[in-house]
């Protein structure tokens, strides 16, 4: 894209382009005071002038085709402007030096070689055109070998030091992409740290608190049991209040087990599986309970043949895919796409479960793996603390991304080898 001032002013003047034109009017300048000098001479370093302050003011002079269109056209003007003012004997010859400027600044050595050869023969032309009334000395043909040299000597140093500051500034540049990804990932590692640790803090509460729950609901489900047995048939609202206490008492019982699971540390039981029988695994016990939500939905497979067996407890990690997939097709509820990748990473197996729903709001992502975080009216929020503790005590990490409208995509990475 070429780079137009939206508007002109003389602040669009930059520094350059004012020392530029500085010389350019000394150049004018010192013509005028010549005994003789050509009318053609002003039109030539003017038309210099303006091919130099286009090429650095627009980057389509600076593309491959557009520099090379530049070099051609400057060659042409600077063999003008020798010829108008003396030729072989020009003071201008050093005007020759800009188009291997241009072609040592944004081309390659090779390019700088030929165009440097180029304004040589261009510059040595002259001596045709006065062939037979110019007498070429030893010392003339050494001044002139000198004038050949510098602009090959020019050519090759600019080149040098241009390709050597590009080769520096990428070498910049990869530090900073290093650097960034160092910051993100060290940003990862103290989220999961402070997660890690509201984890542990509230497992021990829930752990107590649990015990305690399951003590007394022990006595309520058991004086329900002998109030439904003692009391008399024709007393069906009593029955039906202690059913209903029984099954309630069960409901919550099953409840105080996920705080019991949460918080106590399970060991792992690892042994060497394929993650993807794991994951198909999953999926077919996804499908008897969400048939209906399955049926609008289009499920795609991208999995790694290069993703080598590994140890790992394949039962935990497919309760941890089961959640993920559960809730994706929950997002869904109007059908879209339920995608299931892996891919062999740095020495460590990955995983991802995206969908296509309504996405997570940014404010949540944060807080989407604290315990009792939910957004759903009938959740508990601990499905996601207990698939990121199950990730944890493999080793492993799980990031998410997701923009309101667009999905959410979850991210599992376990490492391929466990360390000892």
């Amino acid at each position: 894209m070429i780079r137009l001032p939206h508007k002109w002013s003389w602040a669009a003047l930059r520094r350059i382009d004012l020392l530029w034109l500085t010389v350019v009017v000394a150049l004018a300048a010192l013509a005028t005071t010549r005994h003789r000098h050509s009318p053609f001479e002003l039109l030539a370093v003017a038309a210099i002038a303006a091919v130099q302050i286009a090429e650095m003011r627009f980057d389509l002079f600076t593309v491959r085709w557009g520099a090379l269109a530049t070099i051609v056209v400057k060659l042409g003007l600077a063999w003008v402007l020798v010829w108008v003012t003396e030729g072989i004997q020009s003071s201008y010859y050093l005007i020759f030096l800009l188009p291997v400027v241009t072609a040592a600044s944004n081309l390659g050595m090779l390019a700088t070689i030929l165009t440097a050869a180029g304004g040589s023969a261009a510059y040595c032309s002259f001596l045709a055109l006065v062939w037979d009334r110019y007498e070429l000395t030893p010392s003339g043909a050494s001044e002139l070998a000198i004038r050949v040299l510098f602009l090959f000597m020019t050519g090759i140093l600019l080149n040098h030091f241009v390709t050597e500051s590009r080769r520096q500034a990428e070498r910049y540049r990869v530090l900073a992409d290093d650097l960034a990804s160092a910051s993100r990932e060290l940003g990862q590692a103290q989220a999961q740290v402070r997660r890690s640790e509201r984890l542990a803090a509230l497992g021990q509460l829930s752990a107590g608190l649990a015990h305690e729950l399951r003590n007394k609901l022990g006595v309520i489900r058991g004086s329900a049991e002998v109030v439904s047995k003692n009391v008399p048939p024709e007393n069906s609202i009593a029955r039906e209040m202690a059913s209903l206490t029984v099954d309630e008492v069960d409901r919550t019982n099953a409840l105080v087990n996920r705080f019991l699971e949460f918080a106590r540390p399970s060991p792992l039981r690892r042994s060497t599986q394929d993650v993807h029988a794991v994951l198909e695994r999953a999926l077919a016990q996804v499908r008897p309970p969400l048939a209906p939500e399955l049926d609008n939905l289009r499920l795609e497979r991208d999995f790694a043949p290069d993703l080598p067996p590994f140890a790992f407890d394949a039962e935990m990690m497919e309760r941890v895919f089961f959640n993920l997939l559960r809730n994706a097709v929950e997002a869904m509820p109007g059908g879209g796409t339920l995608r299931v990748s892996t891919r062999r990473g740095n020495g460590v197996a990955e995983a991802e479960i995206a969908d296509t729903g309504e996405g997570i709001a940014p404010e949540n992502l944060e807080s989407i793996f604290n315990p009792f975080f939910t957004t759903k009216p009938d959740g508990v929020g601990l499905g996601l603390a207990i698939v990121s503790k199950i990730v944890d005590e493999h080793g492993g990490k799980i990031t998410v991304t997701s923009r309101p409208g667009e999905g959410a995509t979850f991210h599992i990475s376990l490492p391929l080898e466990v360390k000892a």
